[in-house]
């Protein structure tokens, strides 16, 4: 039996009322911040330790040491304000406000949990002042507070965390040079300097060169320290605190994973072969043990020597062990995507990959193993990835771009609407689409993607609902597409197999029906929302009622003979789109079949991600924006004006 537990706020308050050296004590409070940061990860089944651990002491300084926050209050005009731009250390920041009786233990307890906390930090969470995940923007909004201070008439200063990866982003190079020019002086930037990003060293990705350097020729002045050194970050913190003329940078040199001796940078990377294997996910059974037995010793051993006696912990959650996450019951279509890309690598030499540090969730170490002199890593930077596609293109070869779907749709938009221009053809991959999963929170579902891609006019945007159907459309967009593709992708495991037939074909325009019926047709794509359609077929035969389910992975193209054909003389015409309500399948399918003289006329009922997306577990999203196979079933009881009245009274 596993049990996690979690140390109370009340622990953390008798530490602090404690009279010990300030500098043990903030030693004492970040080890017993890192106990509560694996314990909420291991429950919540993924959140990135590595950065949350590199970063842990220089946050417990600053809250319980070097801010004014706790002691004047989140609401009064003259506190310091501290937030981090990367948001993969959400877990130790919550730990931290946990740990101040800022975060309450009913959300704190509950990490990546619909109502508890977020995967990456939301301004709806006590404490965090603005949300972050989507790398580059911190510096800009630091900017945007400050600022704010200056036309308040305020006092305090603004504190800004980013990850040495994320200056790759080109933002961050812009807000520093205005940040200066404009003598915003009241921003400290705070570098995690761990070296590694999500396998790889950043040297390897993109060498960031002489960074003190580089910060002072953009006018700000640079302190460079050990990040988990109490007493040199109190001593850079004073001497930046003195610095009035100029925006302050603080580098601080840290490990990845510190504070759990197999999790830290140098011992991971060896052990991984080169590749650091915490950055994101939990770790299993006995890792967790192990880890939380290291952490957990030093704080018992510091607690008995300073007379405290035993440090209280406190049972949140006990469990079967053996597993970490949900049984993976059918196939990744990213599995598929990743070796089809490595044929097709041998097949087509004029193919090139282009990755934005995202290989490994991508799929993309078989092609860059195989064909490493055609495989291009650009680092966090996807608007430049997408112009070096374009140059590409122009010059003859096929660029496979490669990010998560939330951030090469909208943020390189401008540069892939140039590319469109030219006619050049190029295959963009949306990794991450969709709602699930949901953990990390709205900075990375994807619910835009298909829009932001189908408005461009020769661009193809499809989604294969399994492994095969990944092969053959990857297969169309590299020999057979006139033009530019997207293909979107889910990033986790299908719930369950979807059969889509031994001799299946992929056809332009043209889906499959996964289940017959004549009550109503419910037309869904990718491997999540076409079990949750089936689940739906499958409560609702249950109950008299004959629902048609047909996957559509063509999500901007139709052929108008087949669609005819699949709808036939059926009344209600359904849509499940895993995107938001504007510029999906729906309004893709009302299109086609407005250009029907058949279909004119016909209703179509959208289900779609309505609002801004929930965080939490599969289930409870799905359930909370009424997608699950239950919801789908009782929305489509209630809409169809083919129901028999006997089986609207039970469903009512």
């Amino acid at each position: 039996m596993l049990e996690i537990r979690i140390i109370p706020e009340r622990e953390f308050r008798r530490v602090r009322e404690t009279d010990m050296d300030r500098h043990q004590r903030l030693r004492l409070l970040a080890d017993m911040c890192r106990a509560n940061t694996l314990a909420t990860v291991k429950r919540a089944g993924s959140g990135h330790l590595g950065s949350s651990f590199s970063s842990m002491d220089i946050v417990t300084w600053l809250y319980h040491e070097g801010m004014n926050t706790t002691a004047l209050g989140l609401d009064h005009p003259d506190r310091d304000i501290y937030f981090s731009s990367k948001g993969h250390d959400a877990p130790a920041f919550y730990s931290v406000l946990y740990s101040l009786g800022i975060l309450p233990r009913e959300r704190f307890v509950r990490l990546r949990r619909l109502g508890g906390t977020d995967g990456h930090p939301d301004v709806g969470i006590a404490g965090v002042e603005t949300n972050s995940g989507s790398l580059g923007m911190g510096i800009s909004k630091a900017r945007g507070m400050a600022l704010a201070k200056r036309l308040q008439g305020a006092g305090g200063e603004v504190f800004v965390m980013t990850g040495d990866g994320e200056l790759q982003e080109g933002q961050i190079w812009e807000s520093l040079q205005t940040t200066a020019h404009q003598g915003v002086n009241n921003i400290t930037m705070i570098v995690d300097r761990n070296g590694i990003q999500s396998d790889r060293p950043v040297e390897e990705i993109i060498d960031l060169g002489g960074l003190e350097e580089k910060f002072a020729a953009f006018g700000w002045h640079v302190r460079r320290c050990d990040g988990h050194d109490f007493a040199e970050l109190e001593q850079a913190f004073a001497e930046l605190h003195q610095v009035e003329d100029r925006p302050r940078a603080l580098i601080a040199d840290t490990v990845k994973g510190r504070g759990v001796s197999f999790m830290e940078g140098p011992a991971a990377l060896a052990a991984g072969g080169g590749l650091y294997g915490w950055h994101s996910g939990a770790p299993d059974d006995e890792s967790y043990r192990a880890g939380y037995a290291e952490i957990i010793g030093r704080v018992e051993r510091r607690f008995r020597s300073l007379g405290l006696g035993e440090v209280e912990t406190e049972l949140v959650e006990e469990r079967e062990g053996g597993r970490t996450r949900l049984k993976d019951s059918a196939e990744k279509v990213v599995d598929a995507y990743g070796e089809a890309l490595r044929e097709l690598g041998g097949e087509h030499p004029e193919l090139v990959v282009l990755d934005a540090d995202l290989a490994a969730d991508c799929g993309l170490r078989p092609f860059e193993r195989a064909w490493p002199q055609r495989f291009i890593e650009n680092g966090i930077a996807e608007q430049d990835m997408v112009s070096v596609a374009g140059g590409l293109a122009l010059q003859g070869f096929l660029p496979v771009v490669n990010s998560f779907g939330v951030f090469l749709a909208s943020r390189a938009n401008e540069q892939i609407y140039n590319n469109a221009t030219e006619h050049s053809r190029i295959l963009y991959v949306c990794h991450y689409a969709g709602l699930i999963p949901a953990g990390p929170g709205k900075s990375h579902q994807s619910l835009r993607d298909i829009s932001l891609f189908g408005a461009l006019p020769d661009t193809v945007v499809l989604q294969p609902g399994n492994a095969e159907e990944t092969r053959q459309a990857l297969a169309w967009c590299v020999g057979e597409a006139p033009g530019s593709c997207m293909m979107r992708l889910a990033i986790g495991p299908s719930p369950r197999s979807i059969d889509l037939g031994e001799d299946y074909r992929l056809q332009p325009g043209r889906g499959t029906v996964l289940a017959d019926g004549s009550d109503a047709v419910l037309f869904a794509y990718g491997p999540v929302m076409l079990h949750e359609a089936l689940t739906a077929a499958e409560r609702l035969e249950g109950r008299g009622f004959s629902l048609k389910v047909v996957n559509m992975p063509w999500l901007n193209r139709s052929d108008g003979a087949w669609l005819e054909e699949v709808i036939g003389d059926i009344g209600s015409v359904c849509v499940l789109d895993d995107h938001s309500p504007f510029g999906g399948l729906g309004d893709s399918l009302l299109n086609a079949m407005n250009a029907s003289a058949r279909l004119r006329g016909r209703r179509l009922e959208k289900f779609a991600v309505e609002g801004h997306p929930a965080c939490g577990t599969p289930a409870e999203v799905l359930e909370h924006h009424g997608l699950s196979g239950r919801a789908l079933a009782e929305r489509i009881l209630g809409l169809s004006p083919s129901v028999p009245g006997r089986l609207l009274e039970a469903a009512s």
